[in-house]
Order: structure tokens, then sequence, then C-alpha cells
């Protein structure tokens, strides 16, 4: 994903923490805030694990995202990493990741992107 997207002040994250409304699943949590433009923010706490592996899920969560960032509806995004990621499969974070796009009705053409999920 590119840096432009990228959330990186803490007062955005403690802006969307705030005013942001979340939607939860088994190993992300996402929490979405009105904005003008795009821009996502990961936290991988260290109740994940150790540095190795909060950042090895942050690289997994990032690539989960970057297909979306054309399909995103603008706004402030900031996902959680619940420590049941760090065994989570590549594959089941995808699906989660999509999941939680569609339950805030994130996803500006959402049947485009189960088209793409077929193939």
């Amino acid at each position: 994903m590119e840096r432009c997207y990228r959330l990186q002040k803490n007062r955005a994250f403690q802006y969307v923490y705030r005013k942001g409304h979340s939607v939860a699943c088994r190993d992300l949590v996402m929490l979405v805030a009105p904005g003008r433009e795009l821009k996502v923010g990961f936290s991988v706490s260290k109740k994940v694990g150790k540095a190795v592996t909060r950042n090895k899920v942050k690289r997994r969560l990032r690539e989960c995202f970057r297909p979306f960032t054309g399909d995103v509806k603008t706004g402030l995004y900031v996902i959680v990493a619940r420590p049941t990621a760090a065994e989570a499969a590549f594959d089941a974070l995808q699906k989660d990741m999509r999941y939680l796009l569609k339950k805030h009705g994130a996803l500006k053409h959402p049947e485009a992107q189960e088209g793409n999920r077929a193939r």
C-alpha cells in the first residue's frame, strides 16, 4: 500500500478512535471516521506478540487492504489486529478485511469486488 494512503499522526488515530464507528470480527476490528480523503492506519498491540510478529501482521494487513484502495470510499480507517491475527492465515485476513469493509458499507461497488474474488 502506498504511503500517501497511510494514517500516521497520533492525533489522527485519536480522532478516529473518538469519532469513528467500529465493526469487529474474530481477528480484526475496523473503525471508520468521516474524512475528505482515504487514509488507513494499522494498530497492532504488544498482546499480538513481539516486534517481529507485530511487523509481520502489519505487513499482511497492508497487503490485504491494498487491492481495495480504488474501491473504498473516502474516510479515515483504523484496522486493529486482535491477538488471534498472528496465527491467522493470509487468506483468512483477506476475507475478514472484505467482510468488515462490506459491513461498514465502505465499498463503492461491492458486487464488482465479488467478481474479482471468483477469478
